[in-house]
């Protein structure tokens, strides 16, 4: 058995085994670094990563990653991926709650928040205000796939809005 002298050894290790998907080992470390440090940031974010995609438990994903930006509200690692799960949750108060304070929070992408909550916005019907959010990102936007992306969401919203107009015919006679 490997003996692991400080919380960063063991959290580097729990990092790796969770790359090799070794998931129920890189739980076991990063509970033990809980266990010595509750405060340890970097652990909840890893915990709300592998409960989210590993093991489908987003309530327990939702807790850690609510923790996460409690503790260290300059962290911008989590935001992304808390976001994605209120998204996929489709919570939007909450969503657009964090994403707003995800937005000035330096080193996160902020166009990816910004199309997350257009997309929240569009699975809600509310297509102008996606339609905002997706340009908002837009101008923000830094890679060539998410300005795709985001521009084909903005095609889909056009699409969409006219599609819901009626139209009213008036016969006379």
């Amino acid at each position: 058995m490997d003996t692991y002298y400080t919380i960063e050894e063991k959290y580097l290790q729990a990092v790796a085994e969770m790359h090799y998907g070794e998931t129920p080992l890189s739980l076991q470390l990063l509970n033990q670094i809980l266990a010595e440090d509750p405060q340890f940031v970097r652990a909840h974010y890893q915990i709300g990563k592998l409960y989210y995609y590993d093991l489908n438990d987003y309530n327990a994903a939702g807790y850690h990653f609510k923790l996460c930006t409690e503790l260290d509200p300059t962290f911008p690692d989590v935001y992304y991926h808390y976001v994605n799960l209120l998204l996929f949750l489709n919570m939007e108060r909450q969503l657009n709650a964090v994403a707003q304070k995800a937005i000035t929070v330096p080193g996160v992408n902020a166009a990816a928040i910004y199309n997350m909550q257009g997309l929240c916005a569009e699975k809600n019907l509310k297509f102008n205000e996606a339609l905002l959010f997706y340009r908002e990102g837009l101008m923000l936007v830094t890679s060539n796939d998410r300005k795709n992306e985001i521009e084909e969401n903005i095609s889909r919203i056009r699409f969409k809005t006219e599609k819901k107009k009626t139209y009213n015919y008036h016969f006379s006679g």
